[in-house]
């Protein structure tokens, strides 16, 4: 493995292919940028010059981190990389490539999953007018992640640790949907439960389960909590706890107003913080009987003892119709 050679361009070997062979990385401004997480960027890799080659996804240290905030995030690139060598889904994406940067920074190149991570496209059809996504789009949403999560769980054994729409990216009109980031993941043990002692389970606030936030036992039931909370995303257009689902009437009056200042008066922080970790509302009757499936599915994932949910495997057969979700 080699160290960035010019300010345009850094080689590596890929490290996921016997040895690899030596490819060009461009720096950051040659690339676009795909998006932004904490403490780090996401850059669209053109392999031109490569016959039928896919582009990848290139994360790399945002270079605007303190020094002890980069090495955590390196640190953390690391950890998603070694997870990410062992991994081979269709629904998760993959592991192409890790580099050195001659100032220590790392950089991970990866599959590119899709265009837009599912984040996206909830502020898009937001900000356009629109409600929630159709339901057959949010079904095919949550069969392919709830595979995803079936193979981490029960095949690798990894609970993913930050379950959300912003982890999952999405190709054309749903055509592919996989997870991404596992930089956070943690190691199940026999009982599927994250037992190991430096084990911490990261998450993002909003989607974080009742036990995560009161320091109880985080099992694989804790990416399924986090993963209804996504599909309630798909059908809210808004951010658990935070941009509460607002009724037609609500959303005319809102319109009157400037949208920042909207939210800064009505935020409650003493209220976001006891509804954390508890199922927020879903207007059920707006949406209409075709999201009873994932209406159901959606309640069932996000009781709050976790011992009332259904596992990933659980939830996959009866997407695939082979259980009721009553039974799981």
């Amino acid at each position: 493995m080699t160290e960035f050679t010019s300010p345009v361009t850094s080689r590596l070997r890929s490290v996921g292919s016997g040895g690899g062979t030596p490819v060009n990385i461009p720096a950051s401004p040659f690339m676009k940028k795909l998006g932004c997480g904490t403490g780090v960027c996401v850059y669209l890799m053109d392999r031109q010059g490569k016959v039928n080659a896919s582009p990848w996804a290139v994360k790399k240290i945002n270079s605007k981190c303190a020094s002890k905030q980069a090495e955590v995030y390196q640190k953390r690139l690391k950890d998603e990389a070694e997870v990410l060598k062992g991994i081979n889904h269709p629904n998760i994406v993959g592991f192409r490539a890790l580099a050195t940067a001659k100032d220590g920074s790392e950089c991970l190149a990866m599959e590119f999953g899709g265009e837009r991570s599912l984040n996206d496209l909830i502020e898009k059809r937001r900000e356009d007018g629109l409600r929630a996504f159709p339901a057959a789009d949010v079904e095919k949403v949550a069969l392919h992640v709830a595979r995803g999560l079936q193979y981490l769980h029960n095949e690798k054994k990894l609970l993913h640790g930050d379950m959300k729409s912003g982890n999952v990216v999405v190709r054309g009109n749903f055509d592919a949907v996989k997870i991404c980031d596992v930089g956070v993941s943690l190691r199940l043990d026999e009982n599927m439960t994250a037992s190991e002692p430096d084990s911490e389970y990261i998450g993002t606030e909003p989607w974080n389960p009742k036990e995560a936030l009161e320091a109880g036992d985080i099992t694989d039931k804790a990416d399924v909590f986090a993963y209804g909370l996504t599909l309630w995303e798909m059908m809210t257009l808004a951010m658990p706890h935070v941009d509460l689902p607002r009724h037609h009437e609500d959303e005319e009056e809102e319109e009157e107003q400037d949208e920042d200042e909207s939210m800064e008066a009505s935020f409650d922080e003493d209220a976001y913080y006891a509804r954390l970790g508890t199922r927020p509302p879903l207007d059920a009757e707006a949406l209409g009987e075709s999201y009873g499936r994932m209406l159901e599915l959606f309640y069932v994932c996000t009781e709050e003892d976790p011992k009332r949910r259904p596992s990933a495997r659980q939830i996959v057969q009866a997407l695939e119709g082979d259980a009721a979700l009553d039974d799981v």
